[in-house]
């Protein structure tokens, strides 16, 4: 190891030496991994801004460029040329599929779209308002008991059934807790339909109708999806890998990822778009009424903006292309798109945004998109989720090959009390001081 390859860090006067990692695409990363056992220090950096937990080669971003890769491929190919199934064969085994393999994978997903059907009483525990996103997480984990022999991965058969049962199941128990929300009855999955189409399906078909979507929905629902499969370490998917750390099986990491995509700067970034989009319809403000605001930070502006990203989201670029041939197919005026068409270009004229770099991220358009489909906002996050499944089972997958795993155990910079002996009840005259802050 050569000079370039090591840096140099001075702390009161003592020298110490840390290795310097190269990626392939010409990332630099520090490697700090024996830093304390050597000078007693740690790193503090908070919501992990500038720390990277782990190598991946599973997909790529590049926030000042506006690029995403998956394996190496574009997301913009993969867009037009791919499907969400054979983009999720592609991040968990690493290549595109051949005919072949694609056929028989779709095959297994027909397979085992149904679930236990002991696990259908599970529904019936939730009360009939329940999120569906509470219900995906808990019968998510619960899968793991009905096939204890996937709890350990040992060979790659166990891990294709583990991936299609995880990738099939999800869009049964999606559309399962959706009709449990709504109180209509459920509708089993029909393995002759394509994996959106099937979705769709068990969403909208009633006993004396079947939904048909068009083609035009079928691809969209399918880009979507897409353009939601991977997105690096992300919260979710460092939840995921920080579970899976434990040696936890793939249903419970799986389902840990969930919880953390329900948050609303998460998974529920969407909802809050159109949420904004529908007060501004309701007359509550104009967009240069709203625009102001945000710049007097009274409101944030959702959907805009991105931790990675300090360019325009090229999967907004896809979505937003999509939303606007979907809306025109389909023949649905909706005024919420003119709204999101009117408050992006004002947004990227003004000055405030522009020097924050601050340009639409995927979740601006995606509602819009999930509106058309006549997706229920509650739904919102557990859309997300169904996309984001490949993706998570990948780097589950990814750190569970890796021979020299440990398991996650950030440090903290403690600021509390110092040492101080215990008083007795009868000899306490403080109040507490106890405070509650939410912003």
């Amino acid at each position: 190891m050569d000079n370039k390859d090591i840096a140099t860090l001075i702390v009161d006067g003592h020298t110490y030496k840390l290795p310097i990692i190269r990626g392939t695409e010409g990332e630099v990363g520090l490697d700090i991994s024996m830093l304390r056992s050597i000078s007693g220090l740690i790193t503090l950096d908070p919501g992990y801004v500038n720390t990277g937990v782990c190598s991946s080669a599973i997909s790529f971003v590049d926030g000042e460029k506006g690029i995403l890769r998956y394996r190496g491929y574009p997301i913009e190919q993969l867009a037009q040329h791919s499907s969400f199934v054979e983009t999720a064969m592609l991040l968990v085994y690493g290549e595109l599929p051949t005919h072949a393999e694609r056929t028989a994978f779709g095959n297994m997903l027909g397979d085992q779209a149904l679930l236990h059907e002991d696990l259908m009483h599970h529904f019936e525990g939730f009360p009939p308002h329940g999120h569906p996103m509470a219900i995906l997480s808990a019968v998510i984990n619960s899968l793991g008991t009905y096939y204890p022999d996937l709890l350990q991965i040992d060979n790659k058969n166990e891990l294709y059934l583990a991936v299609a049962k995880l990738i099939s199941k999800v869009r049964t128990i999606a559309a399962f807790s959706y009709r449990k929300s709504v109180g209509r009855p459920i509708i089993y999955p029909d393995p002759s339909r394509s994996y959106c189409e099937n979705f769709l399906h068990m969403m909208f078909s009633v006993p004396y109708k079947e939904h048909v979507p068009s083609d035009e929905a079928l691809r969209a629902l399918d880009l979507f999806l897409l353009v939601h499969a991977d997105h690096e370490q992300n919260c979710s998917c460092s939840t995921v890998r920080m579970v899976g750390s434990s040696d936890a099986n793939l249903f419970a990491s799986v389902s840990a990822g969930i919880c953390a995509l329900w948050g609303r700067l998460h998974g529920g970034a969407n909802s809050a778009v159109i949420h904004t989009l529908q007060n501004i319809h309701d007359g509550d403000y104009s967009v240069q009424e709203y625009i102001e605001m945000v710049k007097r930070k009274e409101f944030r502006l959702m959907g805009f903006g991105h931790r990675i990203y300090k360019n325009y989201d090229p999967r907004a670029k896809i979505l937003k292309e999509c939303a606007i041939n979907l809306l025109n197919t389909l023949t649905i005026k909706d005024p919420l798109l003119d709204i999101a068409m009117e408050l992006q270009e004002t947004a990227m004229q003004d000055d405030f945004f522009i020097s924050r770099k601050l340009y639409p991220n995927v979740d601006f358009y995606s509602g819009l998109i999930l509106r058309a489909l006549e997706i229920p906002v509650n739904m919102f996050p557990v859309m997300f989720a169904m996309g984001r499944m490949p993706g998570w089972i990948a780097h589950w997958f990814e750190q569970y090959q890796d021979q020299g795993l440990r398991i996650h155990r950030p440090r903290q910079i403690y600021i509390g009390q110092n040492e101080r002996d215990y008083i007795a009840m009868d000899k306490r005259t403080q109040q507490s001081t106890f405070q509650f802050q939410r912003a």
